[in-house]
């Protein structure tokens, strides 16, 4: 299976690009999208995102990884193999909490080069040629050559910010909820958010956070935009209370 976690945006017209060079090099391996709007040219944010979505994937998947706002420029391509699953992708920190995570993790430079790489698209032109090596257990083609670490690292702690909207206008974080104590509350913009268990428990309208189902803390409000009452984004800091 090849994963495509992207900032393409699932409307434009990259991912089809993609799938096609994957259907080309790889056309019996399933190709799942994770992925396509994760935050535009936020590496930091899409790490964290990457790493709690991979944590669900299945041994030898392959997850083809792009937030590269360096495309062209001199950041090396890499995979990486953390827990027996392939990430390939940009060494400018978006594989590295995935890999600092993982109790086992070996980084790769790939030496393997198209005949043609548009400079804007090593999406399409390089790495997803590459994953769908993997995929079909083509390590020697894609020329891996092993270093001992990634050029950025971001390490495996949490991320205190908000990382993710969705369209309900939930906000993910990327703090792992099983470190944070329900009887605190979070603080954002001047306001105190308390713990609920899930949406039902609160009164229509009301923000509270809970642990979402990739085991994060997220803020949302029961039947309505927790992003439209809180007036946060993507980035803002999110700091933690004791409720009272």
């Amino acid at each position: 299976m090849i994963c495509l976690f992207t900032d393409f945006g699932a409307a434009d017209l990259y991912v089809g690009q993609v799938k096609a060079v994957l259907h080309e090099r790889a056309p019996k391996v399933r190709v799942v999208d994770l992925l396509n709007d994760a935050p535009a040219f936020n590496v930091k944010a899409g790490a964290h995102l990457l790493a709690a979505l991979a944590a669900r994937l299945p041994k030898d998947s392959v997850t083809l990884a792009v937030v590269d706002p360096g495309v062209g420029g001199p950041r090396d391509p890499v995979a990486v193999r953390a827990d027996g699953r392939w990430f390939v992708g940009p060494d400018n920190g978006l594989l590295s909490v995935s890999a600092a995570r993982a109790a086992a993790a070996e980084a790769f430079t790939i030496g393997w080069k198209p005949r043609s790489l548009s400079a804007s698209f090593h999406g399409r032109d390089l790495f997803a040629p590459v994953a769908a090596m993997l995929a079909g257990n083509g390590r020697k083609t894609a020329k891996l050559a092993k270093k001992p670490r990634l050029a950025v690292e971001l390490g495996a702690g949490d991320l205190a910010e908000v990382i993710y909207v969705d369209h309900y206008g939930n906000l993910v974080t990327g703090m792992r909820a099983g470190a944070v104590p329900r009887e605190h509350a979070l603080t954002v913009n001047g306001r105190r958010i308390p713990h609920a268990r899930v949406f039902s428990a609160v009164p229509a309208g009301e923000v509270f956070w809970y642990e979402n189902s990739l085991g994060l803390v997220e803020m949302a409000a029961n039947g309505a935009s927790a992003a439209d009452a809180l007036g946060l984004r993507i980035g803002m800091p999110v700091g933690l209370a004791r409720d009272s």
